[in-house]
């Protein structure tokens, strides 16, 4: 089983989830809508989001990932489209939902392919991790100059142009064989039976506050550095430092971080929150930066620990679904972080909603120490 297909689709799918990092959020805020349509154009469709996290997980156990990633490369490619005609709130919600179902399904089945790699789990899921950011990078930092050069209109048409491509460098992965199912066994089966382990649970709370920034990148990091003063080419590099610190954590931190009782999950996210509440107080690009590169590793660290965990802790043939649960954790950041950010800047203004959300990410880590002991009580690897 090779990891070239697998690494070089996600490469290019990354670099259109970078793209819209910056294209998206600025897009909506030059058609005049506010801070509670921001965020709701961010939040709202992750309902669907939530769902469908699951069903490709499930479906990844079932039919393979190979097919589901597939799937969400022409996803990309169709919501670039809409995004394309889109003039009003409703048009860009739908463009966003179709964009939020790709990424729903693509990570459960990468993570899953990737978890079957020959070699060691935690360094190919590091591995993994750290290309889809450099994709990330890539298309954060382009978008940038994309947008500055020729505008919204080319910016989607290279969106649409990367889901075509990383459809067929995915086309040639393989995958272990599936094992049959019990005849009249539901393709949700899977989900109960990990939902009443400890230790699932505790990964799903860390893979939630792992996606805080992420789910900041997609929706208020823009907006705030615009504030700020910079333009889209500044803001892009500054964005994508988050990317580059993530990329440190899945090739060096990688072969420190362990799943178990341990302090990195707590440790990743008290830095998570110190870094997201620090990021306003100082307006010089510089410390931006670092605290950006800070918050990536960080949330980098807590990412692979859940991974490493959800793949330690169940079987191949519910892996994927673990690991949907892990996707569901961000996909309730992705639902909870941008709606909450847009109705606190309205009211309060954009910098004191970065303080509200640090504050709130530092009792969210507080609470992953304290529920270390009781999360791997009972919990056994499935070897």
């Amino acid at each position: 089983m090779s990891a070239f297909p697998i690494f070089l689709s996600s490469l290019t799918w990354n670099y259109g989830l970078g793209m819209t990092s910056v294209v998206v959020p600025l897009y909506a805020y030059s058609l005049g809508m506010t801070g509670v349509q921001i965020g709701a154009l961010f939040s709202l469709p992750v309902f669907a989001q939530v769902a469908f996290n699951l069903i490709g997980g499930a479906y990844t156990d079932r039919i393979g990932g190979r097919k589901i990633m597939l799937a969400t490369c022409a996803l990309l490619t169709a919501g670039a489209l809409v995004f394309l005609v889109a003039r009003g709130f409703w048009m860009l919600f739908a463009a966003q939902l179709i964009l939020i179902l790709s990424r729903a399904a693509f990570w459960p089945a990468t993570w899953a392919l990737a978890s079957e790699l020959p070699g060691a789990r935690g360094k190919q899921l590091g591995r993994l991790n750290a290309i889809t950011n450099v994709g990330q990078i890539v298309g954060t930092v382009s978008a940038g100059f994309i947008l500055a050069v020729g505008g919204f209109t080319p910016s989607f048409l290279v969106l649409a142009a990367m889901g075509v491509v990383s459809f067929i460098f995915g086309w040639p992965t393989t995958e272990l064989p599936r094992k049959a199912q019990e005849p009249g066994r539901s393709v949700f089966a899977n989900y109960v039976p990990l939902m009443r382990r400890r230790v699932i649970r505790y990964a799903v709370l860390c893979a939630y506050i792992s996606a805080v920034p992420f789910s900041l990148t997609m929706s208020f990091y823009p907006l705030l550095l615009q504030s700020f003063g910079y333009g889209s080419e500044t803001s892009g590099i500054l964005i994508a430092l988050r990317a580059v610190g993530s990329i440190a954590a899945g090739l060096v931190a990688a072969r420190f971080v362990r799943t178990g009782p341990n302090l990195s999950p707590a440790a990743a996210g008290a830095v998570v929150a110190i870094s997201v509440g620090l990021v306003p107080a100082i307006n010089h690009p510089v410390s931006i930066g670092f605290l950006m590169f800070m918050v990536g590793m960080s949330s980098g660290v807590m990412t692979l620990y859940f991974q490493i965990t959800m793949g330690e802790y169940a079987g191949t043939a519910e892996r994927g679904s673990a690991l949907a649960l892990g996707g569901l954790g961000w996909g309730l950041s992705h639902l909870t972080t941008p709606i909450a950010m847009g109705y606190l800047s309205d009211a309060f203004g954009l910098v004191p909603s970065f303080y509200a959300l640090g504050a709130f990410a530092l009792c969210w880590s507080v609470m992953l120490a304290l529920l270390r002991p009781w999360a791997f009580a009972e919990a056994k690897p499935a070897g």
